[in-house]
């Protein structure tokens, strides 16, 4: 399984916050911020504080994919 974080970014674009702002706002590490920039998995404690902030469900933010379906 992998995971794809473009949702959560695509959506900071469209909302105008930054990394370190959202970063503050949620009161999470910047280890987690730098394991969503990975697309590596996170808590889901982190995610729910970045949806509390950016007002979306966790839908919004990630993506689960299988790996069946990844391309080479």
């Amino acid at each position: 399984m992998a995971y794809s974080y473009n949702r959560l970014w695509k959506l900071m674009i469209d909302k105008n916050i930054n990394r370190t702002a959202l970063r503050k706002q949620a009161g999470i590490t910047s280890n987690a911020m730098a394991k969503m920039g990975k697309n590596q998995p996170v808590n889901m404690e982190v995610l729910a504080k970045v949806c509390h902030v950016l007002n979306c469900g966790i839908e919004d933010i990630v993506e689960i994919i299988d790996d069946d379906n990844q391309e080479a």
